[in-house]
């Protein structure tokens, strides 16, 4: 056995290869790639929106009535004239077939009277009343629904606004004492609710020893 130590000689001209290689690569990677564009800047401060939202047209009029077309609910298309006039026909005939039905069923019922501005008014009148409690029996705690007829008070109010100057002077004095009154009503109403709010709670009764 020879004592000779071996040596193993490297060429390093493969790596030196190999990462000339790799560095063309890398200069060519980035040759492909632009470089990003310089941003030009603006003359002034510039209002940056996320999302354009849609604007509304208006017509060329600019009335009052095409902006509330526009923000209104959305309805149907009215009917014509033809078409509420048939329809107008069709219901007084199913309203005669009905009350007759009645009348068979129980002769002693008259006809009915045909409704009026008044019957409206005191169909709203009285439905105030019942849900402030009134009708209630004796005995019986009243239930009171304060805010439907704070809204039933309203639509009495909408009433008298929208049929003003359209009215004869027994139905506008039946439409002003109706709300006068109901109105009167709520509010000595909500007083008490308010008195009975501010009154401290009341301390529960002694136990029985």
């Amino acid at each position: 056995m020879s004592d000779t130590p071996k040596f193993e000689v490297i060429d390093r001209r493969k790596f030196k290869a190999a990462e000339e290689e790799q560095e063309s690569h890398s200069a060519a990677h980035q040759a492909n790639i632009s470089p990003p564009e310089p941003e030009i800047p603006s003359a002034g401060p510039q209002l940056v929106v996320s999302e354009p939202k849609p604007s509304l047209e208006l017509e060329d009029n600019g009335s009052d009535a095409a902006i509330q077309d526009q923000a209104g609910p959305e309805f149907p298309p009215a009917p014509t004239a033809e078409e509420s006039r048939e329809q107008k026909l069709a219901y007084d005939a199913s309203a005669q077939r009905l009350e007759e039905l009645v009348r068979a069923q129980n002769p002693a019922v008259g006809p009915q009277p045909p409704m009026t501005f008044e019957h409206l008014v005191q169909q709203f009148y009285v439905s105030a009343m019942i849900q402030m409690g009134a009708g209630a029996q004796e005995g019986q705690r009243p239930r009171v629904d304060i805010l439907g007829a704070r809204t039933t008070i309203d639509l009495l109010g909408i009433l008298a606004e929208k049929t003003k100057g359209n009215l004869t002077d027994a139905e506008d004095r039946a439409l002003q004492t109706v709300l006068f009154e109901a109105r009167m009503a709520f509010m000595e109403l909500t007083s008490m609710i308010n008195l009975q709010a501010m009154q401290p709670p009341q301390p529960p009764p002694p136990g029985k020893r």
